[in-house]
């Protein structure tokens, strides 16, 4: 019988965290979960692990600087990267840094493991969806929207923006609160 692979989780979110090791471990992996990069690369140091997933968006030390120091602590370690807010420029510096894949959330247990199984694409080859700047302005309001817990004057106080330039940018496009 062949050891069971070993499988990093890191990620802030608690929740997340706890329910991906769990569902990992049901399907026979051996897992340890980090909340950064600290605990990360401590338990890299001390355990032998096949497989990372990595979470870009993290208090502390970015998620991409946890997959460039996982790679050189474990040059082996196959990672994919995990994020809620993709975009080209990070996707291409995660594979640059050495992850295999960048999948973006809410992602199941079976796609991420599918992503350590499919061979991934050669970077020059791999073709990405270019998103519209009107797309990524939308997203980037949604986001700061709801870091602001709803508050439109907030928002718009975080955006650089006045609120009214807000609100008629919200009315063309409903959002969710």
């Amino acid at each position: 019988m062949t050891p069971a692979l070993t499988i990093l989780v890191v990620d802030d979110d608690e929740r997340l965290r706890e329910r991906l090791g769990q569902a990992l471990a049901d399907r026979g992996l051996r897992v340890l979960l980090a909340e950064g990069h600290a605990a990360a690369t401590g338990l890299a140091r001390a355990h032998p692990i096949d497989r990372a997933i990595v979470d870009l968006r993290m208090p502390g030390p970015h998620g991409l600087a946890v997959v460039q120091d996982l790679v050189a602590l474990r040059p082996d370690i196959e990672i994919v990267v995990l994020t809620g807010y993709g975009s080209i420029a990070t996707a291409v510096e995660a594979m640059r840094l050495g992850a295999r894949d960048y999948l973006t959330k809410p992602a199941t247990a079976d796609r991420i493991l599918a992503a350590f199984e499919t061979d991934p694409e050669p970077l020059q080859e791999m073709e990405f969806d270019i998103p519209t700047l009107a797309k990524l302005e939308r997203e980037h309001i949604e986001r700061v929207l709801r870091e602001c817990n709803g508050n439109v004057s907030r928002a718009a106080r975080a955006l650089g923006v006045h609120r009214r330039t807000l609100q008629y940018k919200l009315a063309k496009f409903p959002v969710k609160r």
